[in-house]
């Protein structure tokens, strides 16, 4: 069996990751006490992707929740889901990372990072034959941004050949939860580039505002927000979890959606998301859930994919439907929207369908886009690190941890080149323009 470890760090990845625990529980029919209460065989049939069974028929989560201050932890702990975890797997530091990338990074987190390390190897030697590792993290803060990045430059030495993929929350325009957040996720996504084959980015002002418009709730709270992050969570790893007509494992969903090794950047999206007043007036269809999916309110971060041009798709349905439905609805999607598509890579939509429905649906379907428009996101990362760093603000927080200055001009540059390459294949014809070019230029040369 294909297993995936998944690791939650910091105060919102851990919140994220006990959420998404209660959902896939949910599917599978595993109570809060890890016992086995479903309806239907294949709900156990590929548990142990995600579940280890123990000696007394009880299923335990294949996680590992770190977090640099007890409090979060403590909270999971006495949560309805509490002890489902293994009490072993619970790791904390007493100090807290302050908002700190650094001290995440180099200072607290280094402290407890080879305790993480342990029970990741226990839980990796523990599986068959292990698939890859998920991490859900925040790139805002200091535990989630700063060692999460570590945990992950350390897996990806001791499993060269792994998946690795991050559900990180990006700090939205609006919302900013720390004022030292440009650079915490300036250094991150500089980590991201070079450590993860899948970056899922997830914004919370784009999360709110579904919350708000879509499924019109007056005043949404972060177990809402968090909500939405576990049912994409979900519907990711659903054809990892349940056999299904088209299966998908995670290196061929990175091999599908990743032309480029550093363009790995991900838009997220879930559908059907319905108001709960007018959940009876909706008789669901494939072709309505196709374009929800596609519609640029439904995109779960602070950019609007009709700026840039897509890459590459991928679209998970679950439900019983049939795969002519999905193939002609997908195909009506690219030739209605071919601007917004790269012309230079044909048949650029991957679809996978799963027969088994998420908890309270009849059919679902969850979006990834490999979108150029990402880049606006990391503009706008740049451009506050930008203000914030030609006056030194706030920088002693981080050279007293043992930094230097040379580390944040140079994640910019990194930042500011990935920028440069996603524009690069956002023009007509793609990376192909400026080849064509040189290779006119030396006929000429040769000719004279």
């Amino acid at each position: 069996m294909r297993e995936i470890l998944n690791i939650q760090a910091g105060q919102c990845g851990n919140q994220i990751g006990s959420r998404f625990w209660e959902v896939i529980s949910g599917e599978h029919g595993i109570q809060p006490d890890g016992s086995y209460q479903g309806t239907n065989d294949l709900q156990l049939d590929k548990i142990s992707v995600f579940f280890n069974e123990t000696s007394f028929k009880r299923y335990i989560p294949r996680t590992v929740i770190v977090d640099l201050e007890p409090g979060t932890i403590d909270a999971i702990r006495s949560s309805a889901f509490g002890d489902l975890f293994r009490p072993d797997n619970f790791i904390f530091g007493q100090n807290g990372a302050s908002n700190n990338w650094a001290k995440g990074h180099y200072t607290e987190g280094a402290e407890i990072v080879d305790q993480v390390l342990d029970v990741v190897r226990r839980e990796a030697e523990n599986c068959d034959c292990i698939q890859g590792f998920q991490l859900t993290h925040s790139l805002g803060g200091g535990t989630g941004s700063g060692m999460g990045t570590l945990l992950l430059s350390k897996i990806r030495d001791e499993y060269p050949d792994r998946i690795i993929n991050a559900y990180s929350i990006v700090p939205s325009p609006k919302v900013q939860d720390t004022v030292v957040g440009p650079y915490n996720v300036l250094l991150s996504i500089q980590q991201l580039v070079n450590l993860t084959d899948s970056t899922f980015c997830i914004d919370n002002q784009a999360l709110y505002e579904i919350c708000l418009r879509t499924l019109e709730l007056p005043s949404p709270t972060y177990t809402d927000l968090n909500h939405l992050v576990s049912l994409t969570m979900s519907g990711v790893t659903t054809c990892l979890r349940f056999p299904g007509q088209l299966n998908a494992d995670l290196r061929k969903l990175a091999v599908n959606m990743v032309p480029f090794p550093r363009l790995h950047f991900f838009l997220t999206g879930f559908a059907p998301l319905i108001s709960r007043a007018s959940k009876i007036y909706n008789g669901l269809t494939v072709s309505e859930l196709t374009q929800q999916m596609f519609d640029a309110r439904n995109v779960m971060a602070a950019c609007d994919p009709r700026n840039g041009r897509y890459l590459t798709v991928a679209a998970i349905f679950r439900g019983q439907m049939s795969m002519k439905e999905v193939e002609d609805e997908m195909l009506n999607v690219q030739n209605k929207n071919s601007p917004y598509f790269v012309d230079w890579i044909p048949n650029n939509v991957k679809t996978a369908v799963c027969d088994i429905p998420p908890k309270g649906l009849s059919i679902s379907g969850t979006f990834l886009g490999n979108s150029t428009v990402i880049h606006e996101v990391f503009k706008r990362v740049s451009a506050q690190f930008t203000l914030m760093f030609k006056r030194k603000a706030f920088l002693h927080w981080f050279t007293g941890e043992g930094m230097e200055e040379n580390e944040f001009t140079d994640a910019h540059a990194d930042l500011l080149d990935l920028i440069a390459e996603y524009q690069q294949y956002e023009t007509v014809n793609g990376p192909r323009d400026a080849s064509g070019e040189d290779v006119e230029v030396v006929e000429e040369e040769v000719k004279d």
